[in-house]
């Protein structure tokens, strides 16, 4: 009889978790659990939350959803705060289980969390499940892939590489283990007001991309994508892909069946292309590793100190530079921030303030709902030229960004 135990990290999906299938392969018996880490209830040195409200809401409505979806299958999702390695270890010595299974996440921290458990001897079965192209797919080791993101993309559309095909969602789970012990007391935080502009958990990722599919928006996307205000203008897909809700593979493969169906286009290239270029921060990871977290990145340059009060300006959209001041004040209210606007409020942060990129990058990590760590971090370095960018650094000119994007100042009025 072999017990198993499912950990889901930022895969909180049935549909394309070829992690969970395996599991379901080989338990007879298998317990779902959520751990969350102390480490998100950390405050900054600065004052601010490392996981913000936004964050909090998004993720509960995603955890909610799953417990919904394992219960419909006749299972549960237990949930529990501390360390991981401690509350795996505590569940391993009461079950008696074979195996944790897991998503590999490349990441320093969540790494960490890895090897300590494997320190205690504990079998931890890791698959790497969050690109669109698989892993064991590339054209070259991910050790050796170019570093230039072009460069990156041409190889790629060289060989003719699309996407991974998704996996179905298991139809049963296998059954919660029967013991006689009592379990660990679970914490499931309240649910919290939905502030934010969608609604997390893999149900509403489905009926989401569905209704964007059939709605055609898909076809004017790469014209609508720098638009500042709305929800239509770009796909909005990030927040439910950054925990994981749904999948890259799911997305490209059902973008596939679209261009099958209507035809291929701009648009439809251009979202495959934004898929990638996440994919692309992902395997940069493999690449570089913790080097992509030093203080310099992978640059040479020294890091101005920051001032806590252009920080706080900053942060709070109080700066004077009314485009920024709009777009800092919508991520606060609203836990998100169109890419247009996450660029040109990173530029003024580093190249106008003068201001230390990793507190940028960490206030991005505690506001937004979509925050994923290897975009968050691979962004940040790019727009700081500590990253692989060959032009050191991308600076805005704000008052070019405010006539393109916002020239009649309705944006700035929406938010100020």
């Amino acid at each position: 009889m072999s017990i198993c135990i499912y950990w889901f990290r930022n895969d909180l999906r049935l549909t394309d978790n070829p992690a969970l299938a395996e599991a379901c392969l080989h338990a007879d018996y298998l317990l779902p659990v959520y751990i969350h880490s102390p480490q998100a209830g950390v405050t900054h040195s600065l004052g601010f939350p490392r996981e913000g409200r936004h964050r909090q809401a998004f993720l509960r409505e995603s955890l909610d959803d799953l417990r919904t979806q394992l219960r419909g299958l006749g299972s549960d999702l237990l949930e529990y705060t501390g360390e991981p390695v401690d509350v795996l270890a505590q569940l391993v010595e009461i079950f008696g289980t074979d195996a944790i299974y897991c998503e590999r996440i490349e990441a320093p921290e969540e790494m960490h969390q890895c090897q300590q458990i494997k320190d205690r001897g504990i079998s931890l079965k890791e698959f790497w499940q969050s690109s669109m192209l698989a892993l064991k797919s590339l054209p070259f080791a991910a050790q050796d892939m170019p570093d230039m993101f072009t460069q990156f993309r041409k190889v790629i559309e060289g060989v003719g590489l699309k996407f991974a095909a998704p996996v179905c969602a298991p139809v049963t789970i296998s059954p919660l283990p029967q013991c006689s012990q009592n379990l660990p007391e679970q914490a499931i935080s309240q649910a919290l007001p939905s502030l934010h502009i969608v609604t997390g958990g893999e149900t509403n990722a489905s009926a989401h991309l569905k209704q964007y599919l059939e709605r055609r928006l898909p076809d004017s996307y790469k014209e609508t994508r720098n638009q500042l205000i709305g929800k239509d203008y770009s796909s909005k897909f990030s927040p439910w892909l950054a925990l994981g809700c749904i999948s890259a593979r799911t997305i490209a493969s059902e973008l596939a069946a679209y261009e099958t169906c209507y035809g291929a286009n701009d648009g439809t290239y251009w979202l495959w292309f934004e898929l990638l270029w996440r994919d692309y921060f992902r395997f940069l990871h493999f690449k570089y590793g913790r080097a992509l977290y030093q203080e310099r990145g992978l640059s040479e340059t020294p890091v101005p100190r920051s001032d806590p009060q252009k920080f706080a300006q900053w942060s709070s959209g109080s700066t004077g530079e009314p485009l920024v001041d709009a777009g800092m004040r919508e991520l606060v209210k609203s836990g998100y921030l169109s890419n247009r606007m996450r660029q040109i409020v990173a530029s003024y942060w580093i190249y106008d303030l003068q201001g230390d990129w990793r507190l940028g990058a960490a206030w991005f990590e505690s506001q937004l709902i979509d925050y994923d760590v290897y975009s968050n971090q691979g962004n940040w370095l790019y727009l700081a030229g500590r990253g692989t960018d060959p032009r050191g650094g991308r600076r805005f000119n704000i008052a070019k960004q405010t006539q393109d994007h916002d020239p009649r100042g309705e944006y700035q009025s929406l938010w100020l």
